[in-house]
């Protein structure tokens, strides 16, 4: 007999609600532990749930004033100021509408002289500052997590990652100035360390990864079945990328009056 997944999933109608969903999520995060240190990934999929939590913050003060955020991974090699780079798209959502000071947004930096020093300094900071109380995560079209790819083994910390095919044609690079030559990210120990995790999944492309998601099986060739040792995920994904409920453990927010409850969370 097939486990169930021990995930809570909410599943909404389009990107739009479940990126609503996500930013309620956030904001019910900062309400309960307004200093809560968020590990972020980039990337089409959580960005409009990065502007709403922005626009919630500005809307709401005191909401962000400690918000602290952890850059989950970084294209290596690309300047500092590439459009593409996740340091960029963080700024543009986030740091810059909420005006979050260096003291209270790290990450990795993209052209480090020594990378192995720049691990170091990275898994450092985790050490002082985490671990994470809420990591926001993506789903790859290869099943990694941040730069964790697929492979005979994973790394636990803070690594410099060989770039897959599938990453290298990630949406984020159509805007780059040049090509990242590898990628900075955290390591899967770091990730399962955090306290809770939410999984964004959106779009048709990603159902197929999702549904192995959901199977009970845990192999370094899909990096994000590791979630399955994690006691508190939420995967919050549209319909699009999981056209059917998976039995008894999702909570379908587009079976109920979901957009209602999202506005309350959110105002």
């Amino acid at each position: 007999m097939n486990a169930s997944p021990p995930f809570d999933i909410i599943r909404a109608a389009d990107h739009e609600a479940m990126s609503q969903a996500a930013a309620a999520r956030l904001v019910a995060q900062l309400r309960r532990k307004p200093d809560s240190l968020l590990i972020l990934a980039t990337g089409n999929t959580p960005e409009r749930a990065y502007q709403l939590l922005a626009e919630r913050g500005r809307a709401e003060p005191g909401l962000c004033d400690r918000l602290c955020i952890l850059k989950l991974d970084e294209w290596g090699g690309l300047s500092m100021d590439d459009p593409a780079t996740c340091e960029v798209a963080l700024r543009r959502t986030l740091v810059g509408p909420l005006g979050i000071g260096p003291d209270r947004f790290s990450g990795w930096h993209s052209t480090p002289a020594d990378i192995e020093a720049e691990c170091r300094r990275i898994r450092q900071w985790l050490a002082e500052h985490g671990p994470a109380d809420l990591c926001v995560l993506g789903l790859g079209l290869n099943g990694h997590l941040g730069f964790n790819e697929p492979g005979d083994h994973l790394q636990p910390g803070p690594h410099r990652a060989r770039l897959s095919s599938e990453s290298k044609q990630h949406t984020m690079l159509d805007q780059a100035r040049g090509q990242p030559g590898y990628g900075l990210t955290l390591g899967l120990r770091d990730i399962l360390q955090s306290r809770e995790i939410l999984l964004l999944v959106s779009g048709v492309q990603k159902a197929p990864q999702l549904r192995r998601l959901l199977q009970p099986e845990i192999t370094p060739q899909f990096p994000a079945s590791f979630l399955w040792l994690h006691a508190a995920v939420t995967v919050c994904c549209d319909v699009a990328a999981l056209p059917v409920n998976p039995a008894d453990s999702s909570r379908p927010a587009a079976d109920l009056p979901a957009s209602s409850i999202i506005r309350q969370a959110l105002h």
